[in-house]
């Protein structure tokens, strides 16, 4: 069955859904890594980007902006040269009541009986303010971060800015 646009599971409509022990099948999260670049070398300047409205964030769409800024920040600055983070894990599990249609579908559907629903994915639940990516780096490349940061900002549904912070050094 084809996916269903992220429009749909964009609002904080209901509480939180976590339990994962309770539900057969949850799939995996998209989410390849959560630390990239290099991990060990500590620099004076970290950008963040912030979302500016609470919303749901699927795991394909962290997935897609992670894919981004680091292929930008890669062939920008090379390996060495940068530390990203992912900040957020997709907990809250999203679930869809699939319905029959075409047809013969009035005599294969249920309706809403039993309606819990069937795990299509996970989301991460975020609100005004949080930060969602950070990327440590060199005052030399902070335009080059700013700008890998601003395009992953439009793979995520909500809007965002950056935040720039530098270390005292004293």
């Amino acid at each position: 069955m084809v996916r269903k646009p992220n429009c749909m599971y964009r609002k904080l409509a209901k509480k939180a859904y976590t339990r994962k022990e309770y539900m057969g099948g949850v799939p995996g999260i998209k989410v390849v890594q959560f630390d990239m670049g290099n991990l060990t070398a500590e620099f004076p300047m970290s950008v963040h980007l912030i979302v500016d409205e609470s919303c749901q964030i699927r795991h394909s769409a962290l997935e897609a902006a992670r894919m981004s800024i680091n292929r930008k920040l890669n062939k920008e600055l090379g390996r060495s040269n940068y530390h990203l983070k992912l900040r957020t894990y997709p907990h809250h599990v999203l679930r869809e009541n699939k319905q029959a249609t075409g047809a013969g579908a009035d005599r294969v559907s249920q309706g809403m009986r039993l309606a819990f629903g069937k795990a299509v994915g996970t989301a991460a639940r975020v609100i005004p303010g949080q930060k969602i990516y950070t990327c440590f780096a060199n005052p030399q490349s902070i335009e080059k971060v700013k700008d890998a940061l601003r395009h992953g900002g439009h793979k995520l549904p909500s809007p965002t800015h950056l935040e720039i912070d530098i270390k005292d050094e004293a």
